[in-house]
C-alpha cells in the first residue's frame, strides 16, 4: 500500500466501516461463526479486524496474516491482550502452506480488503478454500476493477494493473473452488462488494 492508503486503513473512519457496515454484511450473508471457532484473518493490517473477530463474533482463536513486517508489528501491539487466543505472522495468501501445511484447519476465513492487491487473486482464492474445513465460511469485503478505476484510485501503485476483477468475476472463482456463495451485496455502485460463502463437503 502507498502512503495514503496505510493511512486510511489505520484511521477511525476505516475501523467504523469494518465494524458498522463489513462484519454485519458479512454476517448476514455467511452467517454468525461457530462459537469458539478457528479464524484465518488474511491481510490482516493493524489488526482491528481480528479484534473484532475476537471481541464481537466469539472467535476461539485467530491466526492474523500480512504481508507487510511493519503491519504485523502493529497488529502484534494490538493484539497483545490477546496474547494465548491469536498468533499474528508474516505470509503470503497465495501460499500459505509454511503457515497452514494442513488442508482444512479453520472454520472460517475472513478478508476485509486484501485480495484486490493480489496479482494473482484467483491463487488467494484456492489457498482459501483449501484451508477451510468442509461447512466453513469464507466472508469477504473487497474492492473491484471499477472501484480502482475511480480517479482517486486509479494511479495508486500498490494495485495490480492487470487482472483485476469484477464483483460478478470474484464470486464466480469463489464457487469454481468449491465454496457456494451464500449471498452478497455491492452497496457502492458495483465498486466494493461483500459477501460470504460456504466450503462444500
Amino acid at each position: 500500500m502507498d502512503k495514503v492508503e496505510t493511512a486510511f486503513m489505520n484511521s477511525p473512519v476505516r475501523r467504523a466501516m469494518q465494524r458498522r457496515l463489513a462484519l454485519p454484511l458479512m454476517r448476514r450473508f455467511g452467517g454468525p461463526l461457530p462459537e469458539g471457532g478457528r479464524v484465518l484473518e488474511i491481510g490482516c493490517g493493524s489488526g482491528y479486524g481480528s479484534q473484532l473477530l475476537l471481541e464481537e463474533w466469539g472467535a476461539g482463536h485467530v491466526d492474523a496474516v500480512d504481508l507487510d513486517p511493519a503491519m504485523v508489528r502493529r497488529a502484534r501491539r494490538r493484539l497483545a491482550p490477546h496474547r494465548g487466543r491469536v498468533r499474528v505472522g508474516i505470509a503470503d495468501v497465495t501460499d500459505l502452506s509454511a503457515l497452514v501445511p494442513a488442508d482444512g484447519e479453520y472454520d472460517a476465513v475472513v478478508d476485509f480488503g486484501i485480495l484486490h492487491h493480489v496479482p494473482d487473486w484467483q491463487a488467494a482464492v484456492r489457498e482459501v478454500a483449501r484451508v477451510l474445513r468442509p461447512g466453513g465460511t469464507f466472508y469477504f469485503e473487497e474492492l473491484t476493477k471499477q472501484g480502482l478505476d475511480r480517479p482517486h484510485l486509479r494511479h495508486n501503485r500498490s494495485h495490480p494493473t492487470e487482472n483485476r476483477f469484477t464483483g460478478s468475476q470474484l464470486v464466480e472463482e469463489i464457487d469454481a473452488q468449491g465454496l457456494t456463495v451464500l449471498g452478497h451485496r455491492d452497496p457502492f455502485f458495483g465498486d466494493m462488494i461483500y459477501g460470504g460463502s460456504r466450503r462444500d463437503g
